[in-house]
């Protein structure tokens, strides 16, 4: 048990799930849940919560998992204490994440605090960027932001390499809309205009005429034939942005919560500097239009996500389902006797 008090070890526990529930997942599944005891949160996926179509391996269920440990990480030095991190402590036990138990007192440094004050603040975006590019120099500390976590975040500069990934990106969509499985699967996480579910994609976070970026990275048809979506003006919306891809040398189960950690690193790093993202994963949830990314385009490493980075003026409302529905609170177990 830590050597805090139990009253700061509660606060500080309660206050890193709170953070937690606000990473970014697939199609906002929220696919988590956390049960503290004393002074350790324990994290565990969701199955239930998991796109047995999309997602069959559960590659994009622990990215989900991973984003929403680094916020834990987070919060926790933000509040003055060492996290002390275990992922995938089980085998027996393959649906806990992650343990993270409270260590000793840090200061938090000047990057700590500015991540933490982006994790409410930050957005997925899906749509068209302005014009305004991305500076190289922010692009290069995102790519910092990524490594420091043990992944690595490419920019997509040739012009040749970002109309390859918008092609497969395209055609992944369009196969994906023609099986019924795959569609209901998406639909299953839309949410219908004026829906009060704490999860899903809400039917004001897309565009309900979005206009063609140049190349055209097809997004998701979260509408399904419905007139939803928002009315916001694109007319500045028509950009693609700065494309990136974010991989791993590996492919294990650690090697995705791993990329969860590092996207939700470099994303709370961009949403710091006005920077928004637009996720693309129709290509990745392929096994192989995936192989052939990796093979022709990333020198053998592993494609985890593919993202479009930029400016927009559009702001969101997030929706996250309440604490209490994904909290288990249990009493510190007594010290063993003698």
């Amino acid at each position: 048990m830590s050597a805090h008090p139990m009253e700061e070890i509660i606060s500080a526990t309660r206050a890193a799930v709170q953070a937690a529930v606000w990473a970014p997942s697939v199609h906002n599944t929220q696919p988590w849940s956390f049960t503290v005891e004393g002074d350790e949160i324990a994290m565990r996926a969701d199955g239930d919560r998991r796109l047995r179509i999309g997602d069959a391996a559960g590659r994009e269920l622990l990215i989900s998992c991973g984003a929403a440990l680094m916020n834990v990480r987070l919060t926790l030095r933000r509040l003055g204490h060492e996290p002390l991190v275990r992922v995938l402590p089980d085998p027996d036990r393959p649906a806990l994440v992650a343990t993270v138990r409270i260590g000793g007192t840090v200061v938090p440094d000047e990057h700590t605090v500015r991540l933490h004050a982006e994790i409410e603040r930050r957005r997925t975006h899906r749509a068209g960027f302005t014009e305004l590019p991305v500076p190289e120099r922010l692009e290069e500390t995102l790519a910092a932001q990524a490594a420091a976590e043990g992944a690595r975040l490419t920019p997509i500069r040739a012009e040749a390499a970002v109309r390859v990934l918008a092609a497969l990106t395209c055609a992944a969509q369009d196969v994906q809309s023609q099986d019924r499985l795959f569609s209901l699967e998406v639909v299953r996480w839309a949410r219908p205009p004026g829906s009060t579910r704490g999860d899903g994609v809400p039917a004001g976070g897309y565009p309900r005429e979005p206009r063609r970026t140049r190349p055209r990275f097809a997004q998701r048809d979260y509408a399904h034939g419905h007139p939803w979506g928002n009315d916001s003006d694109q007319f500045f919306g028509t950009s693609t942005g700065t494309v990136a891809v974010l991989t791993t040398r590996g492919d294990s189960r650690e090697d995705w919560v791993t990329a969860g950690q590092a996207l939700q690193r470099v994303l709370l790093h961009a949403s710091a500097y006005g920077l928004s993202a637009a996720f693309h994963t129709q290509a990745l949830e392929a096994h192989h239009l995936r192989e052939f990314i990796r093979q022709e385009l990333l020198s053998g490493e592993y494609p985890q996500m593919i993202m479009r980075l930029g400016f927009t003026f559009d702001e969101n409302a997030a929706t996250r389902r309440p604490v209490s529905e994904v909290l288990e609170e249990r009493p510190p177990r007594r010290p063993a006797g003698p």
